[in-house]
């Protein structure tokens, strides 16, 4: 399985950094582990939805 870093998956996915740390710090993002202080990520690892969002909202 190849593993790509939290930087990489952030500019992937369009998000920061900081909120796929968020994600892995919550076991959002299965299978990501963590070594010493980084996150790795399976690279086909899909994008949580963002709890912060109602369901309306995530429509449009």
């Amino acid at each position: 399985m190849e593993y790509c870093t939290v930087k990489e998956i952030g500019e992937k996915w369009g998000i920061s950094s900081r909120m796929v740390n968020v994600y892995c710090a919550n076991h959002r993002i299965p299978n990501a582990i963590k070594k010493g202080n980084l996150w790795l990520i399976p690279s086909n690892a899909k994008k949580p939805s963002d709890l912060r969002k109602k369901e309306s909202e995530k429509d449009l």
